[in-house]
């Protein structure tokens, strides 16, 4: 069992749901913000947890880009983790829309908004 951290923009939030639902239904621990960050909760604090716990780190891209804030700073710190050995890898999706950020643009990626069966297959075949 994999533990797979959801790395998304809020607008993106019923697609991300249920990606997380679909990798959790075979078995993965899925940290998504809205199952996991209560009221009260340091929302840093808990992104640090999960990501920390996080084999790997499913970037969903977006129509809306992912350059925001919050999820660039989710997958470039992932990306960094990955460069150094750290043993979690970054998994890039097509979610919504929109293109890999230039310097992950090798990334083979599953593009779940063309065909979201094909791209789940694809995505969990990385999923181990």
């Amino acid at each position: 069992m994999a533990k797979v951290f959801i790395s998304h923009r809020t607008s993106d939030m019923v697609e991300a749901t249920h990606l997380a639902e679909e990798i959790r239904n075979i078995g993965h621990k899925v940290w998504l913000d809205d199952w996991e960050i209560e009221v009260g909760d340091s929302i840093i604090e808990k992104i640090m947890e999960g990501l920390n716990d996080a084999d790997y780190v499913v970037l969903c891209l977006s129509s809306q880009g992912v350059m925001s804030k919050w999820i660039s700073r989710e997958w470039m710190s992932t990306l960094t983790r990955q460069l150094n050995g750290e043993g979690i890898k970054l998994l890039p999706v097509i979610l919504t829309g929109g293109s890999a950020p230039a310097i992950i643009t090798d990334f083979k990626y599953a593009d779940l908004a063309k065909d979201w069966s094909k791209g789940l297959m694809d995505l969990l075949r990385s999923i181990r």
